[in-house]
């Protein structure tokens, strides 16, 4: 206990600076005449706050250095513990919600995954759309990272956090000296890009709160939204246009803006491989669905075709999850193919999910290495990246990391289909949970969601994007029994 009490300090931090979250619904609340949802997200200030603090000054004299094991309790219990604060509010506003369903829902905004247990939207009131859309707009580049920010005030360092909570597989290369000013540096890139796609939305057609809650999930590549149709329920093309170009952007690594600033030169991005790769397979993608569903005469013309493929193939690449028509309804080839993207396109360092490009790029490169060496077996063959060598180590982790992810989906996937559900379902609900991608197929389709499930269900899908959005070794490294000795 006495190793576990400088965690929960951190911890009662955390849950204090979480609960000035519950004041975004509380002002639209307030501004919309929702006097009994006011109360609500009022007492759930009051009430996180106040655990928040009580738990501080339980363990106020337990303060020193965190070691990396304490990164990884603290991360996992910090993106189990908000879930549950983030989900108290919805079982006093959401009519008929239970708890395993309130709790996947948080679960599914603080790690920007858009899979939603709840239908009827549009009916709900405006402060608990804008309280589902702010959590994906929180989580999306991490809580956690929030919290090194400001970790040095507090006397506590941050580089243990950053190591655990940060995606990707090259977690050392920091952008500035101190990982404090990392964190800052990051989250302006953050709030500067979401203005402008706050900014875009308005002027595109939507009204505030709208343009807000979709600047929310877009910027936190989340995809919830306030409409039961998403994107079809304006069936506008320049809105679609707008959703591109911020689910594009905010799908590129957040570190390479802040170089591309701090060094005032593009180069920097446009050099990128992972960068590269990213707007190749985007690009290729469309291209290929467009052909297929012209082929198959599922649009009028080819424009309504590109358009449509533009949008979900963007949508989902990038995990974000928005739907601007029931693509269930396309060709199998065309929904296969986005949720295959979805596994790994987006850009490490950026808030999407999946497996992330550059360790996509490092495992074809290691084949190739590999095939190579059969041919020759004594040449010298090194797997490089940017310009360099990369490290053994990180390609050990990188092939670890692929092993547990397989077998994660796997077992995940064997447990939804001992509870009853089709194969189908099943398989896509684990893959999009894990990769935080939102909508599958099936039972949970974009036509569907996740609400179909029971209780069992439920919770194993919060489990899955519990692992997901911190990169499945940061949580299953907790059932080890290594972790635990002394």
């Amino acid at each position: 206990m006495d190793s576990l009490q400088p965690v929960l300090a951190v911890l009662a931090r955390v849950l204090a600076g979480f609960s000035i979250a519950f004041l975004v619904p509380l002002l639209w609340a307030l501004g919309d005449g929702e006097d009994r949802s006011a109360q609500v997200w009022a007492t759930g200030f009051v009430l996180t706050l106040a655990v928040g603090w009580s738990m501080g000054w339980a363990v106020r004299r337990h303060r020193r250095e965190l070691q990396p094991r304490d990164g990884f309790l603290l991360v996992s219990m910090v993106w189990m513990a908000l879930p549950a604060c983030a989900a108290a509010p919805l079982m006093w506003t959401v009519p008929g919600i239970e708890w395993a369903d309130a709790y996947f829902e948080a679960m599914s905004a603080l790690t920007a995954t858009g899979a939603t247990a709840l239908s009827g939207l549009d009916r709900l009131p405006l402060s608990v759309n804008v309280w589902r859309c702010f959590l994906q707009f929180v989580g999306g580049l991490g809580i956690i990272l929030l919290v090194v920010a400001v970790l040095p005030l507090l006397g506590l360092g941050g580089m243990q956090l950053y190591r655990a909570e940060t995606p990707g597989p090259l977690k050392d290369d920091k952008l500035t000296p101190r990982i404090a000013e990392t964190a800052r540096g990051l989250w302006t890139v953050y709030f500067a890009m979401s203005a402008l796609c706050f900014l875009a939305y308005k002027l595109a057609g939507m009204d505030w709160p709208d343009a807000f809650m979709h600047m929310c999930t877009t910027m936190g590549l989340g995809g919830f939204s306030s409409h039961d149709a998403s994107f079809a329920h304006w069936n506008s093309p320049l809105l679609e246009a707008v959703a591109i170009v911020f689910m594009t952007l905010a799908g590129v690594s957040f570190a390479r803006y802040f170089a591309v600033w701090h060094h005032r030169s593009w180069r920097i991005l446009l050099r990128d491989a992972e960068v590269q790769a990213y707007a190749l397979v985007l690009l290729a993608s469309i291209g290929v669905l467009s052909l297929v569903l012209a082929a198959h005469g599922t649009y009028a013309s080819y424009l309504e075709s590109l358009r449509a493929a533009a949008f979900n193939v963007v949508s989902l690449a990038t995990t974000t999850g928005y739907a601007s028509t029931d693509y269930a309804l396309w060709p199998p080839f065309a929904p296969v193919l986005m949720i295959f993207l979805g596994c790994f396109a987006s850009c490490a360092g950026s808030t999407g999910g999946g497996i992330k490009m550059v360790r996509m790029i490092l495992l074809l490169k290691q084949a190739r290495r590999e095939l190579v060496r059969i041919i020759h077996p004594r040449v010298v063959n090194p797997v490089t990246l940017g310009g360099g060598t990369v490290p053994a180590t990180v390609l050990a982790a990188v092939l670890a990391y692929m092993l547990i992810y397989g077998a994660s989906i796997v077992g995940l996937t064997l447990l939804m289909l001992l509870s009853g559900l089709d194969l189908i379902t099943a398989f896509s609900a684990v893959i999009v949970c894990v990769n935080n991608i939102g909508p599958g197929l099936g039972a949970v389709g974009p036509a569907s969601n996740f609400g179909v499930l029971n209780d069992f269900q439920l919770w194993i899908c919060s489990f899955a994007m519990l692992i997901g959005r911190l990169e499945l070794l940061s949580v299953l490294v907790l059932f080890t029994p290594q972790f635990w000795r002394k």
